[in-house]
């Protein structure tokens, strides 16, 4: 059975919030249904945001109460878990609402399932709550598409941990563009490489389905036509890139990552880069090597369906051909002046070895540690 859309309230604003008010407040509403309070769980960013106005009207309106937790980190730990989901308990909260990039998410998502009991390995902390627990989220950043998405990021014992739950995908959620308006560069610049990224990776993806391919193409297209403005940090092109980013995310949630963010992970961790950055570097080597070794299809639908794949790819970027769409992913790379990090020899041998075997098992090419290091080595190179 193909896994199929999601079931989410969408609503698109630019700092207007009277539609999301009604969906929160009015009768039968997020806040209302269920009574309680609600746990506020926010990014580094939250008080610069208009939206953060907007939640401290709210939160002196009478019969309703907001717990803010923001005390978590980029890459999330799971004691940051526990200690909102302790948050919550204490507070006698019912609902969550993230506010922030994919951490603020993924942690909002960990503490859901948590404090429902659907979170592995919680020892004697609280007991869950009874019934479920609904969920908000308004992304601060257009990439992770972590809001329509089942999946979730949480660190341990220094180990990326990879949680997969259809109870974390968020029922409510705003895209607001005015929230990317102080968007740092670096970060803007490394959130829409993710968002395409994802688009891409999910189209060619063994798990691919039509639906999802078709949510991969907006994605693509939406990117694409509006990456000057979003660049340029302009109002429409804000708004639009936040909804491709979304709609990669749909894609991600049917079809999954693939080599590309197999290959990242430990790019992030040992450099210090963006996850958006290391995504697209290794998705602009992984994308020619797959195109010259087609004969290595590990996608069941065959070689046939993998090359119409890659033209349909190449399409919704505005190109004709894999090959022009590969390129053109490269120069939209070498553009955006985000060059890789230098590496040390002993780098090589890690890296090789570190790469992410559930998102690898999801690429339409088969690939290996002899290829991984070649990969590496060229995308490294100076």
């Amino acid at each position: 059975m193909e896994r199929g859309a999601l079931r989410q309230k969408l609503i698109i604003t630019n700092g207007e919030y009277g539609e999301f008010d009604q969906w929160l407040c009015g009768e039968g509403g997020f806040l209302r249904e269920g009574g309680g309070a609600t746990l506020l769980v926010c990014g580094k960013s939250f008080r610069s945001l208009p939206v953060c106005r907007y939640f401290e009207g709210l939160g002196r309106r009478p019969g309703v109460k907001l717990v803010m937790f923001d005390g978590f980190e980029p890459n999330p730990l799971y004691g940051s878990v526990v200690k909102g989901a302790k948050v919550f308990h204490s507070n006698g909260c019912r609902s969550i609402i993230a506010v922030g990039g994919g951490s603020a998410i993924d942690v909002a998502k960990c503490i859901k399932l948590y404090v429902e009991g659907n979170l592995a390995d919680k020892g004697g902390d609280p007991a869950a709550v009874p019934g479920p627990v609904k969920l908000a989220a308004i992304p601060t950043t257009a990439g992770s598409g972590s809001e329509a998405t089942r999946f979730a990021v949480v660190y341990r014992d220094g180990e990326k941990q990879s949680v997969m739950d259809d109870g974390c995908v968020p029922s409510l959620v705003l895209l607001d563009g005015s929230a990317l308006k102080t968007l740092p560069e670096y970060q803007r610049k490394a959130t829409m490489l993710d968002a395409l990224c994802h688009g891409v990776e999910s189209f060619w993806s063994v798990n691919s389905t039509k639906e999802s391919r078709e949510y991969s193409r907006k994605a693509i297209r939406t990117v694409m036509e509006n990456r000057e403005g979003y660049l340029a940090n302009q109002e429409e092109g804000n708004a639009n890139m936040l909804l491709g980013a979304h709609w990669a995310g749909k894609a991600i949630h049917i079809a999954q990552t693939t080599a590309g963010h197999a290959m990242s992970y430990k790019l992030t961790g040992l450099y210090g880069i963006a996850h958006g950055h290391g995504a697209a570097l290794c998705v602009s080597r992984i994308w020619p090597y797959m195109l010259s070794h087609r004969e290595k299809w590990a996608d069941p639908r065959g070689e046939g369906h993998l090359d119409s794949v890659f033209e349909e790819i190449a399409s919704a970027m505005g190109c004709t051909g894999g090959l022009e769409g590969a390129a053109l992913f490269g120069e939209i790379l070498r553009d955006l002046c985000l060059g890789a990090p230098v590496p040390k020899e002993g780098d090589f041998g890690l890296l090789k070895k570190s790469v992410n075997p559930v998102r690898l098992k999801n690429s339409p090419v088969e690939l290996d540690e002899e290829v991984f290091d070649s990969l590496y080595r060229q995308m490294l190179a100076h």
